[in-house]
């Protein structure tokens, strides 16, 4: 469905962030990408979004495919026509809005108005809490309630792909499963596929189908999550911590090998 060939990101011309970056989310799968702060993980999801020129980057090598079509040239708006959203880091939000104008917002691609209402009722079915407050400014909600407004108004757009970039972040442990658990609902219930960010790395494999690890712009390890979660290569880099107690990056764990670059 997605297919990242070798894609390399450059910042104001000059910084190097993605290096031959190569992935694949099939189509209703949960796939994880997995990395420590400044790996690259939300400089992917920006790449596929289409909004790397908001921060001077652009893609200047490989292709992003979806569904067979070149999408690395692609703007922002017509990517979301395509049924590709992405739900941000930090919980952005039009705060001076109420819950419910900002959910109405995810669906601004569209003009099927009788569609548009039968999917606010559909995420109201997922986030109960929010039709309870769907007259409150959302900027006075908590920290969970922005994360369910964020998913709710992605989900309002009908994707077909969802990238999700750290919706764990800030929550308590309780929160954490209730999102997840949602996200797992959605995944299964409107066949959406997900691209997920995470650096909860337990949370993320126990959800996920597939897992990518990647370390300075690069993948490093790929295989399904059930593997990855059990591997203890990745348990130490995500410790961060040697049995000796000396911390050490991921190149320097025992069974580390660096994963071949696919052909574009």
């Amino acid at each position: 469905m997605l297919r990242l060939n070798n894609i390399e990101v450059i910042y104001l011309n000059v910084i190097l962030v993605l290096k031959g970056v190569s992935l694949e989310v099939p189509e209703g799968n949960i796939v994880a990408l997995l990395g420590a702060n400044g790996a690259g993980k939300s400089t992917t999801l920006k790449a596929i979004s289409g909004i790397l020129y908001t921060e001077e980057g652009e893609v200047t090598d490989g292709s992003i495919e979806w569904d067979g079509q070149r999408i690395d040239r692609t703007n922002p708006e017509d990517i979301v026509r395509l049924g590709i959203v992405q739900v941000f880091e930090g919980r952005p939000m039009f705060e001076h809005l109420t819950v419910e104008e900002d959910l109405k917002v995810g669906a601004y691609t569209r003009s099927d108005v009788a569609g548009v209402r039968r999917d606010l009722d559909m995420v109201y079915s997922y986030f109960p809490r929010l039709k309870e407050f769907r007259h409150a400014t959302t900027g006075y909600l908590s920290g969970g309630e922005r994360q369910m407004v964020v998913l709710g108004r992605a989900l309002m757009s009908r994707p077909k792909l969802m990238l999700l970039d750290e919706p764990s972040l800030g929550l308590s442990p309780i929160l954490v499963r209730e999102i997840f658990d949602i996200i797992k609902r959605i995944n299964t219930e409107e066949k959406t596929s997900i691209l997920l960010v995470e650096q909860n790395a337990k949370a993320a494999l126990e959800l996920a189908d597939y897992g990518y690890v990647m370390e300075n712009g690069r993948v490093v390890m790929d295989g399904p999550a059930e593997k990855l979660r059990d591997n203890e290569d990745i348990k130490e880099f995500y410790l961060g911590l040697s049995k000796l107690g000396q911390r050490r990056s991921y190149k320097e764990v025992k069974h580390y090998k660096r994963r071949k670059r696919w052909l574009a």
